[in-house]
């Protein structure tokens, strides 16, 4: 979806460190923390969504997306799916 192979990469090696603006940088922070620690979200990661300049439903959108994206994985990875061979990206399967 970026159709930059650099800042794909740059980002999957360390979002912090990638040259990212400060909104995508607060977007990154609440969906890793959302998904490896999500008993300690409060209120100030939304904030922090807030004064990066998200509207709510976009935080929302946020949240949701990043929510999803764990549950199907979680998912799959708990009933043991594999991708397919043929889809992009994978190995193999």
């Amino acid at each position: 979806m970026l159709k930059d192979d650099e800042r794909v990469t740059a980002i999957e090696r360390d979002h912090r460190t990638a040259e990212l603006s400060p909104r995508e940088q607060a977007i990154l922070g609440y969906a890793e923390k959302l998904t490896l620690t999500p008993s300690r979200m409060a209120e100030e990661d939304v904030g922090a969504l807030r004064n990066a300049g998200l509207r709510d439903a976009e935080i929302l959108d946020v949240c949701q997306v990043t929510a999803y994206y764990n549950y199907v994985n979680r998912m799959a990875d708990g009933l043991g799916v594999e991708l397919e061979e043929d889809w992009e990206g994978t190995g193999s399967a």
